[in-house]
């Protein structure tokens, strides 16, 4: 049923379902069912996984985890995602330590240009942490649990406060009324230090924690665990190339903290698109080409 697939044994657990390996019969193409017990679940969790569905079935991007199917019957939700094989971001982090400031500005630039694409659609993630990005064979990033997401239009303000408290805006950790996308932004910013600095230290894994005025220390638990816990403070080494500058994405006031369509232009235009872009025959002019990415229009 659905194209012919065959399931194969458990990937792994991810809350609140079971994904295990999907392959089509006929193509061979891998993709990862998320199975979802509808009996097991009470109401507001499967309101997280039916609005989880939606949102994936608006968004197409290159960075967002894909949804391709969706299969139900009465006990269970069949969820057929995108199979990617790299696992998650912080495993990598953990695994390789430091980043280079090239690879580390690749991530970013991926987690940006998907997450400013969400919020084109007036879409805001709420959960970003690198447990919720994963990698695939190229090391390249995708979104994903949308779980926690929320529509927020216009001008008004979010309420709920959720996602990972080391990586939410002092607005959600006071409870108080905030702009989703400024969230999104100021969880970007400790992802971009979580990028930059080791997030493993003696078989222990660290956690940024960021206060209103700025970086505090670290939180550091065994990995995968949630004994030994430790503070350390006055943690300021960044990687070789990075500067002992402030964030912009962590700035404490929602209001002057960077809008996401600011971040673009901010730095160097990714020298592999524009290679991209000039070999096609409409953008051989590269000046005019860099003066229109750099357009605010």
């Amino acid at each position: 049923e659905g194209g012919g697939s065959r399931r194969t044994p458990c990937i792994f657990n991810l809350s609140p379902g079971l994904v295990k390996l999907g392959v089509h019969c006929i193509t061979g193409q891998k993709v990862a069912v998320k199975i979802v017990n509808r009996e097991k679940l009470s109401e507001s969790v499967l309101m997280k996984v039916e609005r989880e569905i939606a949102i994936l079935k608006l968004i197409e991007h290159p960075h967002v985890l894909k949804l391709h199917d969706v299969y139900e019957n009465k006990k269970y939700l069949y969820l057929v995602l995108e199979h990617v094989s790299g696992g998650e971001l912080f495993d990598y982090l953990v695994k390789k330590g430091r980043l280079t400031p090239k690879e580390a500005r690749k991530f970013f630039r991926q987690i940006v240009s998907a997450l400013d694409f969400c919020h084109s659609y007036s879409i805001c993630h709420r959960d970003l942490k690198p447990e919720n990005l994963l990698l695939d064979e190229k090391n390249n990033i995708r979104i994903a649990d949308f779980g926690m997401a929320s529509l927020q239009v216009g001008d008004s303000l979010l309420e709920t406060s959720c996602g990972s408290p080391h990586y939410a805006c002092p607005e959600v950790i006071k409870g108080e009324k905030y702009d989703g996308r400024r969230a999104d932004m100021w969880s970007c910013g400790v992802i971009l230090f979580a990028l930059l600095v080791p997030l493993q230290t003696n078989s222990k894994c660290m956690y940024p924690f960021f206060c209103a005025s700025g970086l505090c220390g670290y939180w550091g638990i065994e990995p995968r665990s949630l004994g030994g816990c430790w503070f350390l403070e006055g943690v300021t080494h960044l990687s070789s190339g990075g500067k002992h500058e402030p964030d912009p994405c962590l700035e404490p006031a929602p209001g002057r903290r960077v809008a996401m369509r600011s971040l673009p232009s901010n730095g160097e235009l990714d020298p592999d698109v524009l290679e991209s872009m000039a070999s096609l025959g409409c953008f051989r002019d590269r000046e005019r080409l860099h003066r229109e990415l750099r357009s605010e229009e």
